[in-house]
């Protein structure tokens, strides 16, 4: 990369407006508890935020909320300074399963986010392949979902998510379906693909370690009606650094249990 060139990207997403904006919201619902009692969050242009909190507390609702997906009954919300919108071209959406097609082979279901788009088809074709082949699926492009296990299942879906080039990438739970081990190495590879990716990310995860590897900051949210109790900015060199490197860090063991505490505390909200 030029860095003559990456130095006033960075100052220009520095000086941008916030991407996603959240003052006061609340979501009410009949004869129920409130769901949420006044998130206050604001996201900058190409931040990677993680929100943690009590299963249950709203954190997906709050990013269905920030999709378009779900209204709120109070409080104020813009994505990229407007109304939040479901199907706005700049947003990709990774749910916590990969709902592949299985009908479509691995090449099949990552065009499938660009023939959306009417991206024509020799390059949707292009585009798909090259994304296949950054999770490291090239010689897999032919499979379809069931000859596929979890871990390259979901590599697709991180596939087709990342090759519509998105400038506001949501995840809800996207590991939260793998194994220990697996989930690590998509971790890891997840990691290789936010050093090519300048846009924003809003991730929920239960798990605390994701948050710190990933995010650049982690949110806690408290237990339903939820809000917001603690921000932390994680300044451990993430995307540099592989995760056995980042969990031996001291830092790492701090503010784990700063957040793990935080979380503990927010059943009492």
């Amino acid at each position: 990369m030029n860095l003559a060139l990456a130095q006033p990207a960075a100052a220009a997403r520095a000086m941008a407006p916030p991407a996603v904006v959240a003052e006061e919201v609340r979501l009410s619902v009949a004869n129920a508890p409130d769901i949420l009692a006044g998130v206050n969050l604001s996201i900058r242009d190409g931040e990677f935020v993680a929100i943690v909190g009590p299963s249950g507390c709203g954190k997906t609702t709050f990013l269905n909320m920030v999709a378009g997906l779900q209204p709120f009954t109070a409080g104020r919300l813009t994505v990229v300074g407007e109304k939040p919108q479901a199907g706005r071209r700049e947003t990709a959406y990774a749910l916590a399963r990969d709902a592949l097609l299985p009908w479509r082979d691995a090449l099949g279901n990552v065009e499938l986010a660009l023939q959306i788009r009417g991206v024509p088809p020799e390059e949707r074709r292009r585009r798909a392949t090259e994304a296949l082949a950054k999770v490291g699926l090239a010689d897999a492009r032919t499979r379809h979902p069931a000859q596929l296990s979890q871990g390259m299942r979901q590599r697709v879906a991180l596939a087709r998510t990342f090759v519509t080039e998105p400038r506001l990438l949501i995840l809800d739970e996207p590991f939260a379906a793998l194994d220990a081990q697996t989930r690590i190495r998509m971790q890891e590879l997840l990691l290789a693909l936010l050093r090519q990716f300048s846009g924003t990310m809003i991730m929920v995860t239960h798990d605390i370690a994701e948050a710190i590897t990933l995010a650049d900051r982690v949110v806690v949210f408290s237990n339903r009606p939820a809000v917001v109790t603690a921000n932390y900015e994680v300044k451990l060199g993430n995307r540099k650094r592989k995760t056995s490197e980042l969990r031996a860090d001291p830092e790492f063991s701090r503010l784990f249990e700063q957040v793990w505490q935080d979380i503990e505390r927010g059943f009492g909200q």
